[in-house]
């Protein structure tokens, strides 16, 4: 089974950048299959990893609906309902050279997220055994951790940039992990966007406060900024970033 890497933290502290770049980082260490999952409705994880996807669960949810409503129907002759949607959800999975992506996306209008959400949690559970790793970019809070949505977890980064309130969130993170019994074998935090690299002392003193294992630093880089400007996938940093450079040292040290 795969090795599951939860990724989390609050709301624009970078963390699907991060995860693009230990995406990039186990594919490079010929550490694959890998399994790239954007368990976001806001999802974004494939401009990071400079790929095009066809389709999100969410809209083939919408498609499925729309073929079950209509008064000539695409599914072919022969083919039962069920089998049409296990084909069309199979569609799902974009394929690269160096791993697979898998987008959870939203479906349309007023609702929930609840069936789409369901749709993700089967299909991470099918696709488990094929890979290596299966690294997951989480939406912002806590409600897939809440809801069991993923398969297991073997590993878990909460992603926090520099302020108290970020931290305060990946410890909030920490806690429901345990409170949900989910028992990783490591959970550790990275601070990103640190100006320079370094910490403040505000900021050693919350992580300190919130109990967490500070797994490394992450220095804010313009270029990272100018790349999500230009729609320049993050993925094709120079060799020489401090960026790459930072999450190539934390990665190794976490020993995937």
């Amino acid at each position: 089974m795969a090795h599951v890497i939860a990724v989390a933290g609050k709301g624009g502290v970078g963390k699907t950048t991060l995860t693009g770049l230990l995406i990039q980082y186990l594919c490079e260490q010929k550490k694959g299959p890998v399994l790239a999952v954007d368990a976001d409705a806001n999802s974004n994880l494939n401009e990071v990893l400079g790929v095009e996807v066809e389709a999100t669960l969410g809209e083939i949810r919408e498609e499925i609906e729309r073929a079950e409503m209509a008064s000539s129907s695409p599914i072919p002759a022969g083919m039962s309902k069920a089998d049409y949607a296990e084909f069309k959800m199979n569609s799902a999975l974009t394929e690269d050279d160096d791993f697979d992506l898998l987008v959870m996306g939203r479906t349309q209008g007023k609702g929930c997220y609840c069936y789409v959400n369901g749709l993700l949690q089967a299909q991470m559970a099918k696709l488990q055994k094929n890979y290596a790793y299966m690294v997951v970019d989480n939406e912002a809070g806590l409600e897939h951790i809440s809801r069991g949505i993923l398969p297991s977890m073997e590993t878990a980064i909460l992603v926090s940039d520099c302020s108290r309130r970020g931290v305060q969130a990946a410890g909030r993170i920490a806690e429901l992990i345990k409170e949900c019994d989910l028992k990783p074998k490591s959970v550790g935090l990275i601070v990103n966007r640190a100006p320079g690299g370094v910490l403040n002392d505000g900021t050693r003193e919350e992580i300190e406060k919130q109990g967490l294992t500070l797994l490394g630093v992450v220095p804010h880089d313009d270029t990272v900024y100018q790349y999500d400007c230009d729609g320049t996938p993050t993925v094709k940093l120079p060799e020489n970033s401090p960026v790459r450079a930072a999450m190539k040292e934390i990665v190794a040290k976490l020993g995937l």
